[in-house]
């Protein structure tokens, strides 16, 4: 058993997803900070998954329309996980460095059925990484939202880190909105 509450209790028939040491590799930042939350999810948690990343966000001190920003991008990462990995996955949210750290981790390979069925839908990181999408959605909405986006995928699984920077303490004035909240520059659009 575990001393979060937040994380979802095994349901039966399961095998709950088990730390590894690919679930916090050192080169990501913060990964020798102990996590402020950690949470298993697959398609019944959802729900769960994304009402613990808004109380989470916003404890840590995020402003709600930033931590609106985090929860869409978690839930995202998390969807990608179950569609496109295992089927399943685990969530870490670290506080490090004046950012909140989100790192979604599935420990699977992609369905075989799944994977066959949409060779030309591959999105790449700016690492070369590719992880299935569809063109214009999840891993798009992310790298519009976050502040950083990493991935990294390997027999073992995917893991998919997305930073958000926290305001300074005492932050007067607006606070740093999603590129959507904001009007676009003279001459610029809202399209990629």
């Amino acid at each position: 058993m575990t001393d979060d509450p937040h994380r979802q209790p095994h349901k039966p028939g399961r095998k709950p997803a088990e730390p590894t040491a690919r679930t916090a590799p050192p080169h990501l930042p913060g990964a020798d900070v102990p996590p402020i939350m950690t949470q298993d999810f697959d398609s019944g948690s959802l729900y769960a998954l994304r009402a613990a990343v808004a109380a989470h966000a916003t404890q840590a001190g995020m402003p709600e329309a930033r931590a609106r920003d985090i929860v869409l991008a978690v839930h995202e990462l998390a969807a990608n996980a179950i569609r496109h990995g295992a089927g399943h996955g685990r969530l870490f949210i670290r506080e490090h460095g004046g950012a909140l750290h989100c790192q979604v981790t599935d420990d699977g390979k992609p369905q075989a059925a799944r994977a066959a069925t949409r060779p030309d839908t591959k999105a790449t990181s700016h690492e070369g990484v590719p992880w299935a999408s569809e063109k214009g959605h999840g891993l798009w909405v992310v790298r519009q939202i976050a502040d950083h986006l990493s991935l990294q995928s390997g027999p073992g699984g995917t893991i998919a880190a997305a930073s958000f920077t926290l305001p300074a303490p005492g932050q007067q004035g607006p606070v740093p909105r999603s590129r959507w909240d904001r009007p676009p520059a003279p001459g610029q659009s809202r399209s990629r």
